[in-house]
């Protein structure tokens, strides 16, 4: 009976943390009226879904369209505006800053750290600024983050079918949206695969603990056939759904799209891009991409920068080292965790062979980093109000950056200037 209180108490800070997140991202969304970066691309397709008949050629096919079609249905619902465009980014943007809470709760197993997470992954320009455009990237984020969550609540069951087959569902949303959504289900099917290979070989640990990221107990229920439903058949099937609006059950159709999305993602780009950057950059925020950079009055601009505050993705850094050495030395399973969703969806850009990259690619592994530093700072022997202190500076930290993340707020060139702190950042 103890657990139900639980449960309805986490539901109630779960939509509680949904709705102030959804009311902050609206605040000025609909600043400037206008496309800010590659909503050029994403609105137009999104509009074309809208006509009676599908007009040819199909815009933006590189991508899948679930993402396009949510769009979509916003503008239909709010219209052909600035609102009707960025209206769902900030209902995911909300649904992935829950998702770090329900992640937090299934690592930590406290409200308290579970909120903290949330809180800094709020604080972590990345989210704020992805959250406010009609981009793809923030839908794969929220579907992504979701699924991720199940996954983390399902790991320590002894029977997690139902939690794992709710994460490969969402995971097949996310891929619907973009294709790096697969990144963090490769994550499970790796992690799967690593534990059912040690438990056939009778792998111990002759110091075995029960923090252990691997015990041969674990999952005694879970069969072949469940891991195939859970992570190939279920997200296979969602992954698939969002195609029948677009090509209906025409099997030729639903190859073909696939071959295009396959082939535009895996060319080898020639042409540079004012923006571009490579992975390993990305931690270090070498390179930020300027969204929107409008000349409002004699000094003053509309800016959007997509960066990260530094105050949390720098010391990140550190965070993560701390988990990697858990991992590594302890065996902990909640830094083989945070460690794998961080890494996994980071170092898959580098094994593929686009040269054209970006620095919101990194927005996955950047929002899973507020896990690492909520890990780090809730470590024995550090006092408890550590972390909300830290909470606090990342709040200085967004507040600082606020004038070059939300285009509504704006600032002076002089602030402008002062807040590009390299070269490289301009």
């Amino acid at each position: 009976m103890p657990a139900v209180p639980a449960v309805s108490r986490s539901a109630v800070i779960a939509v509680a943390i949904f709705l102030i997140a959804h009311l902050a991202l609206l605040i000025g969304v609909t600043t400037p009226e206008k496309f800010v970066f590659d909503e050029v691309h994403y609105v137009p397709a999104a509009r074309q879904m809208l006509a009676p008949a599908m007009s040819q050629p199909m815009l933006n096919p590189m991508h899948p369209p679930l993402a396009k079609e949510l769009i979509a249905a916003s503008i239909a619902t709010f219209g052909d505006s600035a609102l009707g465009w960025r209206y769902p980014a900030t209902l995911f943007g909300a649904l992935a800053i829950v998702a770090i809470y329900l992640c937090g709760l299934a690592l930590f197993a406290g409200q308290s750290p579970a909120i903290a997470a949330a809180l800094i992954a709020a604080f972590n320009q990345m989210l704020y600024v992805q959250a406010r455009i009609a981009m793809l990237d923030i839908f794969a984020l929220g579907f992504g983050l979701l699924a991720t969550a199940a996954f983390m609540h399902g790991f320590r069951r002894e029977r997690p079918q139902a939690l794992f087959a709710v994460a490969g569902s969402l995971f097949g949303l996310a891929a619907a949206c973009k294709w790096s959504g697969l990144f963090p289900l490769g994550v499970c099917i790796v992690a799967v695969a690593v534990i059912r290979l040690m438990q056939g070989w009778h792998t111990l640990f002759a110091d075995a603990k029960p923090d252990d990221w691997y015990r041969p107990e674990l999952w005694p229920g879970l069969k072949l056939h469940h891991v195939a439903l859970c992570f190939a058949v279920l997200p296979g099937m969602t992954y698939l759904a969002a195609f029948v609006p677009l090509y209906g059950l025409s099997l030729p159709d639903l190859i073909e799209a696939q071959r295009r999305i396959f082939a535009d993602n895996t060319t080898t780009a020639i042409a540079g891009h004012t923006y571009m950057s490579a992975w390993p950059s990305w931690p270090l925020l070498a390179r930020p991409v300027w969204f929107l950079f409008d000349k409002t009055a004699e000094d003053h601009v509309a800016a959007i920068v997509f960066l990260g505050n530094p105050l949390v993705l720098w010391p990140a850094l550190l965070a993560l080292a701390i988990v990697l050495r858990d991992f590594i030395v302890a065996r902990r399973w909640d830094a083989f965790l945070i460690a794998a969703f961080y890494f996994g969806p980071w170092l898959a850009w580098a094994l593929l062979p686009r040269t054209l990259g970006f620095i919101y690619y990194y927005l996955p592994a950047a929002t899973a980093a507020s896990l690492a530093l909520v890990y780090a700072m809730r470590r024995d022997g550090l006092p408890r109000w550590l972390l909300w202190v830290y909470v606090g500076i990342a709040a200085a930290g967004f507040a600082v950056m606020l004038p070059i993340s939300a285009a509504f707020v704006g600032t002076s060139m002089g602030s402008f200037n002062r807040l590009m702190l390299f070269q490289s950042w301009i």
